[in-house]
């Protein structure tokens, strides 16, 4: 069987569709690689694309849709809620099918080290190809962001893994790495209180005791005067959508909240839907194998 490994590249720009045009051009431009998804967030200002091949043509097209974003975006005019420490800000390898994580970590330092030689960015690792278990959870490396590893990218807690301890002038840093699939997943509440979003993610993030596997961060979404619960589910066999949802549902309430609705960014897998399918309608003795789509593909 063939290997295949999937590419979700975050890029901050989710405003100008000219230039999200030109990245993603990038990506369908290379030969053996499969667009799959593109969204974008105006209020976030970031966009993620999903894109899925042969290892070594999905390097080609993460490297290629680095380049254009390098070109087109200026960190110093990017504005966006979201935490971010560069251009090309994230760039995750996750195995498909006939290949390992080993195999995706060795991928993910492989393209670390082009986005230096080629577009003079410096390169952090993180998840499964982290160099350091403090560089491991992905708020870490990014901690301080684009302004602020501007000041302290020499100093040695935060040099970078591959590269001189320089930023790129317009572009900043990227970050690299190899990971489990990770569900990003968002839940707005019909509020225009921004501390409550916080307050709410602090009480479901593993990091301040919460849900395991779950990262979050409040944010507001000006064009609708409301405020969203961000959270990134890291592993959904240890907290899955579920969970998250009715969890996050539950803090609001508390605060007499209610919530509008939710969004998945990105693609999903199966089993994750599966999971919330299983909860939600207490399906009883449910099989995968019961899924119309998953027996024609079987």
């Amino acid at each position: 069987m063939t290997k295949l490994v999937e590419c979700i590249p975050n890029f901050s720009e989710g405003r100008r569709p000219e230039v999200l045009d030109a990245i993603a051009a990038a990506v369908r431009g290379t030969a053996g690689v499969t667009l799959l998804d593109m969204e974008s967030d105006r209020d976030h200002n970031r966009s993620v694309l999903t894109f899925i091949g042969e290892p070594e043509a999905v390097k080609q097209a993460a490297l290629a849709a680095a380049a254009k974003a390098v070109e087109l975006i200026d960190m110093e005019k990017h504005q966006g809620e979201h935490p971010r420490l560069g251009a090309v800000d994230v760039v995750p390898f996750v195995p498909v099918s006939e290949m390992t994580m080993a195999e995706a970590v060795e991928l993910s330092r492989a393209v670390g080290k082009e986005l230096w030689e080629r577009l003079r960015l410096p390169v952090y690792f993180y998840e499964e190809a982290a160099a350091s278990p403090e560089r491991k959870n992905l708020p870490d490396v990014r901690k301080g962001e684009y302004e602020g590893r501007k000041r302290d990218i020499s100093d040695p807690k935060w040099m970078p893994d591959v590269g001189e301890p320089r930023m790129h002038p317009t572009a900043g840093a990227a970050i690299v790495g190899a990971r489990f699939p990770l569900v990003a997943f968002n839940v707005n509440l019909d509020t225009d209180r921004l501390e409550l979003a916080k307050a709410i993610a602090r009480k479901v993030r593993e990091k301040d005791g919460g849900l395991p596997a779950v990262r979050a961060l409040g944010f507001e979404i000006k064009e609708r005067n409301i405020v969203q619960v961000s959270m990134n589910l890291v592993n959904y066999h240890k907290t899955g959508i579920h969970q998250a949802f009715e969890a996050v549902r539950a803090e609001a309430e508390k605060a007499g909240v209610r919530v509008l609705g939710s969004e998945v960014v990105g693609l999903v897998p199966l089993d994750a839907l599966v999971q919330c399918a299983d909860f939600f309608l207490k399906l009883e003795n449910f099989k995968p194998a019961q899924i119309l789509e998953t027996r024609l593909r079987g």
